[in-house]
């Protein structure tokens, strides 16, 4: 970035899903302004008490912890008036009257000139630029490229993004329909169609809700993999290969319905794509525990930025290279530590600056209040994860698996 952030106004962006915050963070920086990330409102609300730079609430409505999203505008409102907001959700849609005095809603999947000509309107010109740059930790060097080659897969991206949400809506409608004609063919009475009807709003209510997040997640993890891409074919291969673990981990939360899954398969699930045949590479060591479904999405995606590094410039990009990936819970403390450990690879050296997989790595640590660290040893490389056990594990639970 050219232009000392404390130069330009500061945009707090509130989002829970680690690669929607980070597309929103990039939505941001190419308005021109510097971001401040949160992970959920408490976050959001301490950060605003210790410091009075802030310009404008750029926050989603669906979110963990004490408030959601909606209530904590109407927070900021009224006690940082001069503080502009910006909502957005890809389930609900508040009225005018729902929602703080001039702030404004936008649905997802964001249309990125649409949300940086706004943030420019409510908030100014910016002043951030985007410049070129070294290349960052090897497999990072797919991930970057002049900012203008990125607007060209954007209009595409948008363009087939918005004609898939509207085929999915008609498709949402269209299974409604079908299910009322279903229940009159079937002979049920008055009071058990109420009964089902309700039952159907729900079930498509939370089908639309899913749909809708994962095809801003698609369009965020699209985006990311062609914004600094040195061309097309490497852009396109870093974004089948985040869509595919983004693929691996669904498929992994439906055979458990969506309620949670194993730490081990969770890894086992990422990893495997990318273990060598007949002779594993990956080696794990832990309790086993149940964790909940964001985690386990969040963690797939992390890991599978490390298979990436480690395959192409790591420790399996030679035959004698290994993984090993331990973790141990502190009763005492409530604590999980992850650590990935590279061994037996080339020599590795830091990188020269953070790019998008780097980024994720260390936004895992941020959306499950914990801490990353990253570090470039000469005999590997090693990525350490240190997060409280209720961040992760399913709770009241929280139950070792034998």
């Amino acid at each position: 970035m050219s232009a000392d952030p404390g130069s330009v106004p500061n945009v707090l962006v509130v989002e829970d899903e680690m690669v929607l915050r980070m597309r929103a963070v990039d939505i941001v920086e190419d308005a021109g302004f510097h971001p401040v990330e949160a992970v959920n409102a408490d976050e959001a609300i301490s950060i605003l008490e210790s410091r009075s730079d802030i310009s404008l609430l750029f926050t989603d409505i669906q979110m963990p912890g004490s408030i959601d999203g909606l209530k904590l505008a109407h927070a900021v409102h009224e006690r940082w008036p001069s503080i502009k907001i910006i909502l957005v959700s890809g389930q609900v849609k508040p009225s005018d009257a729902e929602r703080p005095e001039n702030s404004r809603f936008f649905g997802k999947p964001l249309g990125v000139e649409q949300m940086i000509a706004e943030l420019q309107k409510m908030v100014g010109a910016g002043a951030l630029r985007i410049v070129p740059g070294p290349t960052d930790w090897p497999a990072d060097q797919a991930l970057r490229a002049p900012a203008a080659a990125d607007s060209a897969p954007h209009h595409a991206q948008d363009a087939v993004l918005s004609a898939e949400n509207d085929s999915l809506r008609l498709l949402l409608e269209q299974a409604g329909i079908d299910a009322q004609a279903l229940l009159i063919q079937a002979g049920i009475d008055a009071e058990q169609r109420q009964a089902a009807d309700k039952l159907q709003k729900l079930i498509l209510g939370e089908l639309h809700h899913r749909v809708k997040n994962t095809l801003a997640m698609v369009s965020a993890i699209a985006s990311q993999s062609f914004r600094a891409a040195p061309s097309i074919e490497h852009g396109q291969k870093a974004m089948e290969g985040r869509l595919t673990a983004l693929g691996r981990a669904h498929d992994l939360l439906m055979q458990v319905s969506w309620a949670d899954a194993s730490l081990t398969h969770t890894l086992s699930s990422a990893t495997e794509p990318y273990d060598g045949q007949g002779d594993r590479r990956f080696h794990f060591n832990g309790p086993d525990i149940r964790i909940t479904s964001a985690a386990v999405i969040a963690l797939a995606m992390t890991v599978n930025e490390l298979c990436t590094n480690t395959t192409k410039f790591g420790a399996l990009s030679v035959p004698a290279g290994r993984v090993e990936i331990t973790w141990t819970i502190d009763e005492l403390k409530q604590r999980l530590r992850l650590v990935w450990m590279e061994r037996g690879g080339p020599a590795v050296e830091p990188p020269t600056r953070r790019s998008f997989g780097t980024r994720m790595m260390e936004s895992l640590g941020q959306q499950l209040t914990g801490r990353v660290q990253l570090a470039y040893e000469p005999g590997g490389f090693i990525y350490s994860l240190d997060v409280p056990l209720g961040s992760v594990a399913v709770l009241p639970e929280a139950i070792l698996l034998r």
